[in-house]
């Protein structure tokens, strides 16, 4: 295992879409939302200790979720909890992250990765992260992963790759020729119709020089106000820096601030069975359905004349559904949602107007 290979998770968010079962206090990726006894975190850092010395692994995330990182991941050293004091997006907590590595090994090769991803073939996964994490401490690239579409989704942003440039030595590796945020439905159709469009999975492998080199070109104001700190990482006087740092810097995303905009921008074509688990639709097409396809979460549910629904019930709590077609059903502490799947994208909405009218506690 290379000593030079570190790993970034991202597991700061809110999961505000897979509400109720996601609040602000139980993020959905410290949920065992798969049924099978493990958090998506859990999963996510097992994926990268075939990849990473594990001292080498560093979780990103808010101050909140400090004891859910230490209970979940028992094996971590609270040196590799990166917490930020404030939601900053994505770019700021890659270069506190950065920063952090520097001090360590300046010959560091990261791969980034959020922490709530579903992987089917890790086998494959782990090849792929292998492949690229080679390929990107020998070049001066910014590599992401682009997953081959199965259908026009909405939910995901869309990379186009270039079919004439590709990698001499892995021909999956092509440079990129422009990112898309979450399309409409007929212009998804024209990607998937084009052929040379990718699903963006979010998971992005550089070496600690090129992507420094990046933020000091695309997103100096960000990389200066962390570059203060370069004595101060690693130190007790880091928390107090950091919670300074937060107050002043801007929010913005890895991809606006540099992806789209630098040149050095290169991505893997791959398929490992991923899936973003972002929304209830993205969690009801991975999981096993009876004969109504029913996607039925509790041992209690009684379905009656209903087809296409994802239900998702507390274990002892009797449920009696009947009539329903394509809904989501979720019941979590005092809150119950029942909602069209076609509508799911308004689940924020929804939150946001709980919160207004009934408090915090809620979501």
């Amino acid at each position: 295992m290379n000593s030079n290979y570190y790993c970034i998770i991202m597991a700061g968010g809110i999961g505000a879409r897979f509400w109720p079962m996601s609040k602000t206090a139980t993020p959905k990726q410290f949920i065992d939302i798969l049924g099978d006894g493990t958090s998506l975190i859990q999963k996510t850092f097992k994926r990268f200790q075939q990849i990473c010395p594990k001292e080498n692994i560093y979780i990103v995330s808010n101050l909140l979720y400090l004891d859910l990182i230490k209970k979940q991941i028992p094996d971590i050293h609270e040196e590799q909890i990166v917490l930020e004091p404030a939601r900053r997006n994505t770019a700021p907590c890659i270069a506190y992250a950065n920063y952090k590595i520097k001090q360590k090994n300046p010959n560091a090769v990261i791969v980034v990765s959020p922490s709530d991803h579903n992987i089917l073939d890790t086998k494959q996964f782990t090849d792929i992260i292998n492949t690229g994490l080679d390929a990107a401490s020998k070049q001066d690239w910014l590599l992401t992963i682009g997953i081959h579409p199965s259908s026009p989704n909405t939910g995901y942003g869309y990379i186009q790759y270039n079919e004439d440039k590709k990698y001499a030595q892995n021909s999956s590796i092509y440079t990129v020729k422009t990112f898309t945020e979450k399309p409409e439905l007929e212009m998804a159709k024209k990607f998937i119709e084009s052929g040379d469009f990718l699903w963006n999975a979010g998971i992005f492998m550089w070496s600690l020089k090129s992507i420094q080199h990046a933020f000091k070109e695309f997103l100096p104001e960000v990389d200066e106000l962390f570059a203060r700190g370069e004595k101060i990482y690693n130190t007790p006087a880091e928390k107090e820096f950091i919670q300074k740092t937060y107050q002043i810097c801007k929010n913005i995303s890895i991809d606006y601030g540099i992806m789209e905009k630098a040149q050095n921008v290169h991505v893997f074509a791959a398929d490992f069975g991923w899936s973003d688990l972002g929304t209830w639709g993205a969690l009801y097409d991975i999981r096993t359905k009876d004969a109504n396809h029913n996607s039925i979460v509790g041992k209690k549910v009684k379905t009656y004349n209903t087809h296409n629904c994802i239900i998702h019930m507390p274990k002892d709590k009797v449920v009696v559904v009947e009539g329903l077609e394509d809904y989501i059903i979720v019941e979590n502490d005092n809150v119950l949602l029942i909602c069209k799947r076609e509508n799911e994208q308004q689940i924020r909405q929804y939150v946001n107007d709980v919160q207004i009218d009934f408090g915090d506690k809620y979501i």
